[in-house]
């Protein structure tokens, strides 16, 4: 069993690492009122918009406010991408316990 285990190693970081190379691929966006944050399935942001009227309203609180806000919802939306593509691999190489 350890043995069969051992072999499969490999095969399964393999497939780990290529999941993880996809989610890079993977744009999520989370939105608050004027600002957008973009997320990758690997939970790193990746690009940020602020609409110009909220910076001409210059209301800094509001704007940091709503930056949590879109921040927090874009990982929120990315770990859930990330959960089911490994959640996947892992299914995909080892059928029978999951």
């Amino acid at each position: 069993m350890f043995d069969k285990l051992m072999s499969q190693m490999g095969p399964m970081k393999e497939a780990m690492d290529q999941s993880k190379q996809k989610l890079e691929t993977i744009t999520v966006k989370g939105e608050a009122e004027g600002i957008e944050v973009f997320v990758n399935g690997n939970r790193r942001v990746t690009e940020i918009k602020i609409s110009q009227e909220l910076i001409e309203d210059g209301d800094k609180e509001a704007i940091e406010e709503l930056l949590q806000v879109a921040t927090n919802k874009a990982l929120e939306s990315a770990n859930n991408v990330n959960e089911m593509e490994m959640a996947s691999a892992a299914r995909s190489m080892m059928p029978g316990m999951f």
